[in-house]
């Protein structure tokens, strides 16, 4: 479905742009390479399991949580505009 100048598929075309986005996003952000012994941040212990379950974790959990908090609260809005942006 179509509507006023775009053409059809447009819609489709930007929903997988924008989940094409996200995950190219998320596979950045994975680790990869030898673990850290010590968090970054904080210098706390990283346990061995989670060095073993996670490649090249570089924080503890902790310091994770409170990282990945602040990256949702930053992130709330798709770039590319939604429909309510482009109709005001």
């Amino acid at each position: 479905m179509a509507g006023g100048w775009s053409r059809d598929g447009a819609v489709q075309d930007q929903i997988d742009a924008s989940v094409d986005d996200e995950v190219q996003r998320a596979r950045s952000q994975l680790g990869n390479g030898e673990s850290a012994l010590y968090c970054d941040e904080c210098d706390e212990a990283i346990p061995e399991a989670r060095r073993k379950a996670i490649p090249g974790v570089r924080l503890c959990i902790a310091c994770q949580a409170a990282h990945e908090k602040q990256e949702t609260t930053a992130r709330g809005f798709n770039r590319r505009g939604s429909k309510d942006s482009q109709l005001r």
